[in-house]
């Protein structure tokens, strides 16, 4: 399957443009896109979950392609770029960009970049194991309670205090169950949250 992806904030004629660029890509490459994907006026700080692209990207498989304009389409920030790429490498697609010419395949490009994913999900793994202790320690410092009083069943689900570093593991790729188990919820309360932040 052949995606073009386009995302755009509010210009019309700007996904026209993409959609030229996306179009004249495929050709030189010899292929023809089955089906567009459009994120029209969302920001592209949002989460590729809360975005058409997360449904591209659930149904990836392996030899699929994403022609999209440029990186910066598919997020406005490093690390979910990279996890974006991440996930394409894992599956086996390949991923095309216009204006920059970037290419993610079987090249050396990609295994350069493979090491640098391997490297920055080091560096973030250790950040949140380090926010993660920081966080709970100032909240045993305020007198929070964490877990579950006595055994007995923590019917209030807080997780006060908790919110930003819930989003940064989150978006860090961490399981809802392993980020209850880190704060000491049910993952169902972890779900909720995430679902209300959307």
């Amino acid at each position: 399957m052949i995606y073009g992806y386009i995302r755009v904030s509010t210009n019309k004629q700007d996904c026209e443009n993409q959609k030229l660029g996306i179009d004249a890509k495929a050709s030189t490459l010899g292929l023809c896109i089955d089906k567009y994907i459009e994120d029209a006026g969302i920001s592209g700080t949002k989460e590729p979950e809360q975005r058409a692209l997360g449904g591209v990207l659930r149904h990836l498989n392996p030899g699929d392609v994403i022609i999209c304009s440029e990186l910066s389409r598919l997020g406005r920030k490093m690390f979910m770029i990279m996890r974006i790429l991440e996930h394409c490498m894992k599956i086996g697609a390949r991923l095309y960009t216009v204006k920059d010419g970037y290419e993610l395949g079987d090249t050396i490009q990609s295994k350069v970049l493979a090491f640098a994913f391997g490297l920055s999900a080091e560096i973030e793994r250790n950040l949140i194991a380090q926010r993660t202790k920081e966080a709970l320690t100032a909240l045993q410092l305020r007198g929070v309670k964490l877990g579950r009083p006595n055994g007995q069943k923590n019917t209030c689900h807080i997780i006060d205090g908790y919110e930003n570093l819930i989003l940064d593991m989150y978006s860090a790729g961490i399981s809802k169950r392993k980020i209850a188990r880190t704060i000491r919820v049910s993952p169902p309360t972890i779900s909720r949250f995430l679902e209300s932040r959307k």
